[in-house]
């Protein structure tokens, strides 16, 4: 009955949340396994991001700016002003108030893959498996590169190596080893152990919370997009289905609506931590 009438609701939902991966995985943890789509698409809007940003920097005027250069100026003021306020080391900045720029702009991409309709590029992807002798049902996307937790922790783990850079840049590769060992709670020899663990509890903790933390917003937002479209869907199951798709339209759009501020905050928030991650490398405790 399923295959006559087609996917029923949770069939639907899991084939949009299977990954396009070079192979299946052989457990609940695989690092052979890689989600293809994810790298696409996160790499193609790394590259779009990067050619606007080129394009912005390249066509800048002294005068009167366009609307672009205006737009872009506002937003590398703002990463500007906020990393002036937590890294206060000029040289550092040269580097990182750049860094933290590209990631707002690219995570701000990425995240908006969200607004394009549910079904799009899925079908044109299961039209081009078909074509290519594949089984539909086989034809595995997802758009959202940030609603993929490898994604959110690869960043977040990126960003974790930099602070590590910075910590033995700042302080020197003994200074920090002495900071591991002597802070919080002190030089006392007894509490080198116990500050050791706290410090790499401390990194650990930092680096997951800031991965699962966009991952966690996106993905809900990405599954409650599908429970939308489901609406449409079921507009043909039931005897009210013909308010089935206006319940639709209202709830998309109001959804839609909210999102934008998702989508833009999730992508400052996740600058701002990177800010303050980096920040707190170059303070001595």
């Amino acid at each position: 009955m399923a295959a006559e009438h087609g996917p029923t609701a949770g069939e639907y939902i899991g084939h949009h949340l299977t990954h396009l991966q070079n192979k299946p995985m052989s457990g609940v943890i695989d690092f052979s396994v890689y989600n293809l789509d994810s790298i696409f698409w996160s790499v193609l809007l790394g590259i779009v991001g990067s050619f606007f940003l080129w394009k912005a920097a390249r066509s800048a005027t002294a005068g009167v700016p366009g609307r672009f250069q205006a737009a872009v100026e506002i937003l590398v003021e703002m990463v500007d002003s906020q990393a002036k306020g937590i890294i206060h080391n000029a040289q550092s900045r040269k580097l990182v108030a750049p860094l933290a720029l590209c990631v707002f702009v690219w995570i701000f991409l990425m995240n908006s893959m969200d607004f394009l309709p549910v079904d799009f590029l899925p079908k044109i992807w299961e039209l081009i498996t078909v074509a290519r002798g594949h089984e539909a049902h086989h034809a595995y996307l997802r758009v959202v590169p940030t609603a993929d937790l490898s994604t959110t922790l690869g960043l977040s783990c990126s960003v974790l190596l930099v602070c590590l850079v910075y910590n033995i840049k700042i302080k020197g590769a003994g200074g920090w080893v002495h900071e591991l060992f002597t802070a919080p709670f002190g030089a006392h020899p007894l509490l080198w152990p116990v500050n050791f663990l706290m410090q790499l509890i401390e990194f650990a903790a930092k680096t997951v919370s800031h991965g699962m933390r966009l991952f966690g917003n996106m993905y809900a937002g990405e599954l409650v997009f599908m429970l939308i479209a489901l609406m449409g869907g079921g507009a043909a199951l039931s005897l009210s289905g013909i308010l089935l798709p206006i319940g639709q339209i209202i709830a998309g759009s109001i959804w839609a609506i909210f999102h934008i501020l998702i989508v833009a905050l999730q992508a400052f928030i996740f600058m701002m931590l990177a800010l303050v991650y980096i920040g707190q490398a170059h303070d001595a405790h």
